[in-house]
């Protein structure tokens, strides 16, 4: 069966006039405008398309065709033409969680300081992108400086407001510390170990602390930033994938890794940065050095390890208080980056005439050029290929891209980016 033509986006304004017709010969000069990947068909969705007089095969009834922006060209089909008007659906960002572990050992006391003195900041920079962020810490919290436990002199992340929500660091509208003397070599043990409120990690316990789990939001990006100039020894592949049970280390018990099914997704496509103690680009066993010769405990591998898999960033202890502004901006910048894009939208009115559910075509922008989307019947109907469906197709309030569309969408629009999602009114769905 020969697919409805796609109406030709001829403008960037939120509101502009769109001419289509149907058809399925190319004109001298026209443009083959594809769709994305996963519906095949030559010009149509799933293919990788061509532009410059490009012309799909006869007999491929899959393709769709536009005329080029430029042709003075009558439509192919006169009798078939329509016009469309589009308006810009407003694209938001999905919820970001960013969790700090901050090494509470006495020769953090220095990149504690920093982190008191610059965490507001960087949270106004992720608020400046209108993200729905949200901070916890996993750290010992203390007003006074040091405290001493176990006959040892710790040090306590205590942030001020408006971050914090009172002046003693207290919890915020978006801000919550478990309060956890994290070790030097346990940060991610501890994360675990706390995040599932496993044996010898709850309040009670020396090295637990209150529950955080029900802060996450299961739909926010996960971000997590370690602060230490030690090494984990909780390797990689267990703190991802870890089966759960007793800690290979000691008597406490382990919940099952993050990437673990049983965290339902909560924690898929993390990204997970650091100031740490590393000192090369290329050797992750050379350590850095300070300004005195002297040098961390470790160079962290685990956690050069960690970064480049999940493509996070990072910067070097040992650099001081010039290494931690470039930090927050790199970290912060990472999270903006990140943030998932909403693929749920409402229909934008349009500026004249009213709804009409039977057309209504939607299109991702970006760079100048167009990808257009077929309509499906509903989220069962979307597969693998490109598409989009209603809430209620009888009466329409919302478009939802499916996965692979939305996946499209996610390189080009949203907070930073400058791509747009189009809903066209007037001309036929073009269906699936």
């Amino acid at each position: 069966m020969r697919r409805a033509i796609f109406p030709l986006l001829v403008g960037v304004l939120a509101s502009s006039v769109y001419a289509c017709a149907a058809g399925n010969n190319v004109p001298t000069g026209s443009t083959t405008t594809t769709g994305a990947s996963g519906s095949g068909g030559s010009g149509g969705p799933g293919s990788s398309g061509s532009t410059g007089g490009t012309k799909p095969d006869p007999e491929d009834d899959g393709g769709i065709v536009v005329a080029d922006a430029t042709t003075e060209e009558a439509p192919i089909e006169p009798d078939a033409a329509c016009s469309a008007v589009a308006e810009e659906a407003v694209a938001t960002a999905l919820p970001v969680d960013i969790i700090w572990i901050v090494d509470n050992s006495s020769s953090m006391q220095p990149a504690i300081a920093q982190i008191k003195q610059g965490l507001n900041a960087f949270a106004g920079l992720i608020e400046s992108k209108s993200l729905d962020y949200q901070v916890i810490m996993l750290s010992l919290r203390n007003e006074q400086s040091p405290v001493v436990i176990a006959g040892s002199n710790r040090y306590p992340v205590c942030i001020p407001p408006p971050l914090a929500g009172d002046a003693s660091c207290g919890d915020g509208a978006r801000f919550f510390q478990s309060s956890i003397d994290i070790r030097s070599t346990q940060p991610l043990e501890q994360f675990l170990g706390t995040l599932g409120q496993t044996p010898g990690y709850t309040a009670s316990d020396t090295r637990g602390g209150p529950p955080w789990a029900q802060h996450l939001r299961p739909l926010a990006s996960k971000t997590v930033v370690i602060v230490t100039d030690d090494n984990a020894r909780l390797s990689v592949t267990d703190f991802e994938t870890f089966v759960g049970g007793k800690n290979p280390f000691n008597s406490t018990m382990l919940p099952p890794g993050i990437l673990d099914p049983s965290w339902n997704g909560l924690f898929k496509d993390y990204l997970f940065s650091g100031i740490y103690g590393y000192g090369s680009n290329t050797d992750p066993s050379v350590k850095c050095s300070f300004p005195d010769l002297t040098q961390p405990a470790s160079s962290g591998p685990t956690y050069t390890t960690l970064v480049q898999k999940t493509g996070g960033v990072r910067a070097k202890l040992c650099e001081g208080a010039t290494a931690w502004q470039p930090f927050f901006d790199a970290v912060a910048q990472a999270v903006i980056a990140s943030a998932k894009l909403s693929c749920e939208l409402a229909i934008p009115p349009p500026k004249t005439g009213t709804l009409d559910p039977a057309k209504v075509n939607v299109a991702i922008q970006s760079n100048g050029a167009q990808v257009y989307l077929p309509g499906v019947d509903d989220a069962a109907a979307c597969g693998t290929g490109a598409g989009w469906y209603y809430d209620n197709p009888a009466n329409p309030t919302k478009v939802t891209l499916c996965p692979s569309s939305c996946e499209t969408a996610q390189a080009s629009v949203g907070p930073g980016k400058p791509g747009h999602i189009q809903v066209l009114f007037g001309c036929t769905t073009v269906a699936q």
